[in-house]
């Protein structure tokens, strides 16, 4: 079986504004759900997997729901602290799975059901530098 990441996040993870730390909360996140973006894990559990306290546990979170990565579900629906990933920022069992799973999230979006991502927007890396670099010796 095929482990198919969101490109989406994948590829700009390095610009979003987040600490390393979080990143690599993100990365445990991406690789403790399941497919799909349901995690299957209480963040009290999570605590203990990760090695931190429940409340570090909040505030690696936070940054990540802020951006929508990670959705809180609706006070109402909360089952002991269910949370899962953006359908744009899961992992999917193959390429066509993801390719559904986006269109129809794209429509939720469209139908205001669903938050979009705030990512940045992707900026182009700047041109690698051409011919023999300067050198000076002082």
């Amino acid at each position: 079986m095929a482990n198919v990441m969101s490109p989406i996040v994948a590829e700009r993870i390095w610009a979003l504004p987040l600490s390393g730390s979080a990143v690599k909360f993100l990365q445990y996140l991406v690789s403790r759900s399941d497919f799909g973006g349901t995690l299957p894990v209480r963040q009290k559990d999570m605590a203990a997997e990760y090695g931190v306290t429940p409340q570090a546990v909040s505030g690696l979170m936070a940054p990540l729901c802020d951006l929508n990565i990670v959705l809180r579900p609706r006070s109402e629906e909360r089952n002991g602290n269910s949370y899962r990933l953006h359908p744009l920022a899961a992992k999917y069992e193959s390429p066509d799975a993801m390719e559904a799973a986006f269109r129809a999230a794209l429509a939720r979006i469209q139908a205001g059901d669903l938050p979009n991502l705030k990512l940045p927007t992707y900026q182009q890396a700047p041109p690698a530098p051409t011919g023999r670099p300067k050198l000076q010796v002082a």
